[in-house]
């Protein structure tokens, strides 16, 4: 199998990742912060370490303020649930955002009745700084925005945004799952308050992960209540970190596969991973661009991920992706990306969009092969 929907989830994961998760499973398969005998101990301890290694990647708060999640979904919906939105405040987003940042928003809006703008690019896929200052007003409490498009592939400058709102009385919320792993954040020097990404994408361990980072001066209210292994004998949610925020057993032989994901990334060098997506994604769209009837809705930023979605004309993009798979055993994505917003701004809602999404382990050969399988369907379906 070609594997090009790494924007999704990465694949294959690094041998150290199962071998992680595996050791977790059989050798000390025991729950964190519950019990002190030897399992135990040793279970906390691969979660606390997991816990500086990536704050320590981004430049985050204190490890104690690193949540686990089942993914970035849960996290950001506990970033934005936690704020305790109410009427009356505004938000402001963009019309990239996933529906783990919408549809949040959108409940807001129909329950709470605060209010939100959704910042569209220009003509080139870029939000200006001068767009983000307009929309930004007295009762503005939160932008939240997403580091990078999972549909064209845009990277926003959220170091510009965080260093212009540091002086606003809000919060700023981002969206890294596309780009944690892959792209470098500075958490601190950015002013990011709350930071959310999956472990199972850029960061290349497994699924069920997903990681908050809440800067020092964010107070945040559960939206989960239950066991903490802590305080017990309290009545109310303990207004402890980490453990007011993460009621019930960790998934900890998931968070043992992302620390060791994370050490691989770290092994590799971003900087490398980087390049290779840049020249396999130069190759991709060098090569889209000498077939006849395909269009590439890719982003134009000064900075851009290896993610591009595409069209060919006259046919059904569920269609062309089910015969990159049964026929040429090539994983693609087809569809509306869960970011129906996005969309709308390319006019594409009514047929959605065909993404290839490169990864540290894809090759020239594979970009090649998906390349060549795309002209033979194109020629097949025009006959």
């Amino acid at each position: 199998m070609i594997y090009l929907d790494q924007a999704a989830s990465s694949f294959p994961k690094p041998n150290a990742v199962a071998e992680a998760v595996g050791k977790a499973i059989n050798e000390y398969g025991a729950n964190p912060g519950r019990s002190g005998h030897r399992l135990a101990r040793q279970a906390s301890e691969t979660v606390d370490l997991a816990r500086r290694e990536l704050s320590d990647f981004v430049q985050g708060p204190p490890a104690e303020r690193v949540l686990f999640f089942q993914n970035a979904t849960q996290a950001i919906n506990q970033a934005i649930f936690g704020l305790g939105l109410s009427e009356g405040d505004h938000v402001v987003a963009t019309v990239y955002e996933h529906n783990a940042v919408r549809r949040p928003l959108e409940w807001l809006k129909a329950e709470k009745n605060i209010e939100v703008t959704y910042l569209r690019p220009d003509d080139k896929g870029n939000f200006s700084i001068g767009s983000l200052k307009e929309a930004v007003r007295p009762e503005t409490r939160l932008v939240a925005v997403t580091h990078g498009s999972n549909v064209t592939g845009a990277v926003i400058p959220v170091n510009e945004w965080g260093r212009y709102l540091k002086d606003q009385e809000l919060f700023f919320l981002v969206d890294a799952s596309q780009t944690a792993g892959v792209l470098d954040i500075q958490m601190k020097d950015w002013h990011i308050d709350l930071l959310a990404f999956p472990g199972h994408k850029g960061l290349l361990g497994p699924q069920g992960t997903g990681v908050l980072m809440t800067g020092i001066g964010v107070r945040l209210q559960p939206i989960l209540f239950g066991g903490t292994g802590s305080h017990s004998a309290d009545p109310l949610q303990p207004d402890v970190w980490p453990e007011g925020f993460q009621s019930g057993t960790l998934n900890t032989p998931g968070i043992a596969g992302l620390l060791a994901g994370l050490q691989e990334v770290k092994r590799i060098g971003m900087a490398e991973i980087r390049q290779h997506e840049e020249k396999l994604t130069a190759r991709l769209l060098a090569g889209l661009s000498d077939i006849p009837d395909v269009s590439v809705y890719y982003a134009g930023t000064p900075e851009r991920l290896g993610v591009v979605s595409f069209s060919l004309r006259g046919t059904d993009v569920h269609e062309v992706a089910m015969i990159l798979d049964e026929h040429y055993d090539i994983a693609v994505r087809a569809g509306f990306h869960c970011a129906p917003l996005a969309h709308r701004e390319l006019k594409t809602e009514d047929s959605g969009l065909m993404r290839v999404s490169t990864g540290p382990y894809n090759t020239e050969e594979e970009i090649d092969t998906f390349l060549n399988a795309l002209r033979e369907i194109r020629e097949g379906l025009a006959e």
